[in-house]
């Protein structure tokens, strides 16, 4: 008991609520702005503005800004959406991505890379080879994504949402362009149109104390997640069915590629040895996708191969 006769903790909700009821004692229309300061009041966080950081933060999030490899790895499920029928989750993914970042004689960074995500059997959680659409009902080849690289030049600055002591880097990238495979009449099955539309959304969450601590190369403690909106995919072969896929997918960097879970640390050490890191350089070549991945790949998808087929080494780098 106080000096009041009041218990202490019926003293301190006092103290906080009672903004709110002087608020709706004196008038109800003020009352949803009375609650907000209260919540203000109760958690200063609600009431920061998103930040801007540098390059450099953004590179120690996502890479290391020594040059060294660093990994981020990714599970997730991808559901489809039918224009009035149930939604259907057809699988469950696990990937992961290599990264290397690298600055220029000018100080502009770049990273490049390369990514793998393989489709799982939703009920055993085994690598899909091969899959029946549940649609037309064919059973076809399951091509797994291979991007090889993925790379980008990096923009100077970064908006950033400060939570306690996490930055929150957000990432919204929406895709309209040509489709590479409408103009050909044999991909008509697969994907016929005329433009690739789809969204990347991601989220970063790291602590604020690994960006400002300049001794350190890189951000370890790196945790988000990742939403893809697209087509079909072209080896699904949907046959023009209207809908589209939605991915939904927790990430977290890890330290080295060891830390990998063991189901990408095999199918990297016994098929794919070039993901194990990032290129060294720039490469001088566009960017791989599953669509250009299917048209390159096309006649080993209708001979039924294993994919993602072997990749021996990088193309030349960029001068």
């Amino acid at each position: 008991m106080n000096a009041l006769g009041e218990p202490p903790l019926q003293q301190y909700l006092a103290f906080f609520f009672a903004p709110l009821h002087l608020c709706v004692t004196k008038m109800k229309l003020i009352l949803n702005s009375c609650l907000l300061a209260t919540l203000l009041i109760l958690n200063p966080a609600i009431a920061q503005e998103p930040q801007i950081m540098g390059t450099k933060e953004l590179v120690k999030t996502r890479c290391a800004t020594d040059g060294s490899d660093t990994y981020i790895e990714w599970n997730g499920s991808v559901y489809a959406f039918v224009p009035q029928e149930k939604q259907q989750k057809l699988f469950d993914i696990i990937g992961m991505s290599v990264a290397r970042c690298l600055q220029d004689r000018e100080g502009k960074w770049f990273i490049t890379s390369r990514e793998l995500t393989f489709y799982l059997d939703p009920k055993t959680g085994q690598i899909l080879n091969r899959w029946q659409n549940p649609w037309t009902k064919e059973v076809v080849p399951v091509i797994h994504v291979a991007n090889n690289p993925v790379q980008s030049s990096l923009s100077a600055k970064f908006p950033v949402t400060i939570n306690r002591e996490d930055a929150i880097f957000s990432f919204d990238i929406p895709l309209t362009y040509p489709n590479v495979l409408a103009k050909d009449p044999k991909f008509r099955n697969y994907s016929s149109e005329p433009f690739y539309q789809a969204g990347e959304f991601f989220k970063f969450i790291v602590p604020v104390e690994q960006l400002t601590n300049s001794s350190l190369t890189t951000a370890t403690d790196v945790s988000g997640s990742w939403t893809r909106v697209s087509p079909w995919l072209p080896w699904m072969k949907m046959q023009g069915k209207g809908g589209q896929l939605v991915y939904s997918a927790s990430m977290k960097k890890v330290s080295q590629f060891e830390e990998l879970s063991p189901v990408l640390q095999q199918q990297i050490n016994s098929r794919l040895p070039i993901y194990r890191s990032a290129p060294k350089c720039l490469l001088a070549t566009k960017n791989e996708t599953s669509w250009t991945y299917f048209q390159k790949h096309y006649d080993e998808y209708l001979q039924g191969a294993q994919f993602p087929v072997l990749e021996e080494k990088d193309p030349p780098c960029r001068k």
